[in-house]
């Protein structure tokens, strides 16, 4: 049986949009990003940037995590991002 994983992520453009996903390969999530394949937000602003991953092993759990950072303030966001990648 093979084991799951699952990555609720923050990508950032330069000029600073936040967008948060969720995916099962963040590997190849992000190389869509990065290469505009990715329709909406991250195209329109170029959220080409992984600032922040959480890996879960359950997809509820991700999916609580993902709607919980949705929720947050961009001042809220930016200090989760800067705890584990400071400026």
């Amino acid at each position: 049986m093979r084991e799951h994983s699952y990555a609720v992520y923050i990508m950032a453009s330069h000029t600073g949009v936040l967008y948060v996903g969720l995916t099962n390969d963040l590997q190849y999530r992000g190389s869509r990003h990065k290469s505009d394949q990715i329709e909406g937000l991250t195209r329109k602003y170029h959220c080409h940037r992984l600032v922040y991953y959480q890996r879960f092993q359950f997809l509820r759990a991700a999916i609580a995590r993902e709607k919980q950072l949705k929720g947050w303030s961009g001042t809220k966001k930016i200090a989760l991002i800067e705890s584990v990648n400071p400026p």
